[in-house]
């Protein structure tokens, strides 16, 4: 009787190798079959994040989420893209899928896990997310006391960012791209402009630390922070 495979969405982190967990190692050499996130141009990033790691003798399958899609459209783009995925696991074969950061935390992994878990075993390991890497790459403390501490997605309309920047002793902006400009525009609108600092590609040897107002629009990847950090102090 053929069992079935599990399924593991292990988080490796902002782009660090190093900051791999050793649960998410163990696994990632241990699993048959190696699967993640990639457009077919391109390269992957939470692979060649554990590059170095691999034992060299798996199965890889790559599948791509396209992002901006209106949620019906994406979401039959996605059953597809997971169905090599389910074959493996119905024919008994482990899976660790990798994710970026955190599986849980705005990870691609999480619309794997919404349409497999309930079918397949399936664990979920931690990872070190870029909202904990870029504060410490940037060498601010986030947070302070009883701060609150907020996670802005850009793409948010201008009235939802300002009402939330106002209302929050610390920010994190992520998934900055091509929405830059707005964000910039309302960090000077509403005086938060000085505090604001900009990383983007934290932990990774294309790391970069720039000015807010000496960064280029053009250039602002996906993978990119605003820290906001609070202005408590000890």
């Amino acid at each position: 009787m053929n069992t079935a495979g599990r399924l593991y969405g292990i988080g490796v982190g902002p782009g660090d190798p190093e900051l791999l967990t050793l649960k998410a190692l163990r696994l990632l050499r241990s699993a048959p079959v190696l699967a993640y996130h990639s457009a077919a141009d391109r390269e992957s990033i939470a692979r060649k994040i554990v590059d170095q790691h691999l034992p060299g003798n798996q199965i890889e399958v790559r599948f791509h989420f396209p992002r901006a899609l209106e949620p019906e459209k994406a979401s039959s783009i996605y059953d597809q893209e997971i169905e090599p995925v389910a074959e493996h696991l119905a024919a008994g074969r482990d899976v660790v899928v990798l994710c970026e950061g955190d599986p849980f935390f705005y990870g691609s992994f999480m619309y794997l896990f919404t349409r497999l878990s309930e079918k397949y075993h399936t664990e979920v390991v931690p990872g070190v997310s870029s909202l904990m890497a870029c504060p410490v790459a940037l060498g601010v403390p986030f947070t302070y006391y009883n701060d609150i501490l907020k996670i802005l997605p850009a793409p948010l309309p201008p009235d939802i960012l300002k009402r939330e920047l106002l209302t929050s002793d610390a920010v994190a902006i992520m998934k900055l791209g091509r929405h830059f400009p707005k964000i910039r525009n309302i960090l000077h609108e509403l005086g938060l402009a000085p505090r604001a600092k900009y990383i983007e590609r934290a932990t990774t040897t294309q790391q970069r630390i720039i000015p807010l107002d000496e960064v280029n629009p053009e250039q602002v990847p996906y993978f990119a922070m605003i820290v906001i950090p609070t202005t408590s102090r000890l």
